[in-house]
């Protein structure tokens, strides 16, 4: 994929300082993200990543640095987050369903309660969105019925339903097994084919490889290098980024470019 050209990237930040107590988890991080464009964080777990996707819609505040989403300073006082956090879609490590509602049920709520849709016009777009991630027979059942592939899935078609122009992703495969990773990364892969804005905390780096239009890569807080994938995996600049990569037993991307 190349990533587009934008002179007002629809995501700006800009020297994110945040700390928990003594511990500096963010440490100055600025990363853009244009309109339609895929960015895969990857790095050593605890290197900051999925701290920064969580303040990129305020769930965590910030002690220093500026994110600016389409023009909204997210962090600034007279922010309605509310309103910013409809705009940006947000998946999940644990996928985060509500146990009582039906799979329908639990897409439906969102523009229910918060978008105040009407009944027939949800469920119609609920439908709809179960059935692009391949879950249309699903829809009376509720999740602790589903597999864990099936469950995330439908975190997507939840988070989808409010018609966000930007979607986060935290780890989303890593409470899977290894036979339903692979169903949740189609989903997410015929999303940035359709031009859906993502970041996405990964540590599938096929997956980073073959779909992002960048990675960034965290160390100690820090984002170390950032690049187009084949930049990243095959000729990175910094040591720290061979070194992760080698502990990955990571041979190159080059079978992946193609």
């Amino acid at each position: 994929m190349t990533a587009p050209t934008d002179p007002q990237p629809i995501l700006r930040v800009t020297e994110v300082r945040k700390h928990y107590g003594p511990v500096q988890a963010l440490d100055g991080v600025s990363l853009d993200v244009s309109r339609g464009e895929v960015v895969c964080l990857i790095g050593p777990s605890g290197s900051g990543k999925s701290t920064l996707l969580r303040t990129l819609n305020a769930l965590e505040p910030i002690d220093g640095g500026q994110v600016v989403f389409d023009g909204i300073d997210v962090h600034a006082r007279q922010t309605d987050l509310r309103r910013v956090r409809q705009r940006m879609g947000m998946v999940f490590q644990n996928f985060e369903l509500f146990p009582h509602l039906s799979v329908l049920g639990n897409v439906v709520v969102g523009p229910r309660q918060i978008l105040k849709r009407p009944l027939e016009e949800a469920e119609h777009q609920a439908r709809e969105l179960l059935g692009k991630v391949g879950l249309a027979d699903k829809a009376r059942m509720r999740p602790a019925e589903l597999s864990g592939g099936q469950q995330q899935r439908v975190a997507i078609a939840r988070a989808l339903a409010m018609r966000p122009d930007m979607m986060l992703f935290d780890e989303p495969t890593s409470a899977l097994d290894p036979e339903t990773i692979g169903e949740v990364l189609s989903v997410m892969k015929r999303l940035a084919d359709e031009g859906m804005t993502m970041v996405v905390v990964t540590h599938e780096m096929t997956f980073a490889a073959r779909v992002a239009d960048r990675v960034a890569v965290f160390d100690r807080g820090r984002i170390i290098e950032v690049g187009p994938p084949q930049q990243i995996f095959e000729a990175a600049t910094a040591a720290r980024t061979r070194d992760f990569l080698r502990h990955l037993d990571w041979d190159g991307a080059s079978d992946l470019m193609s």
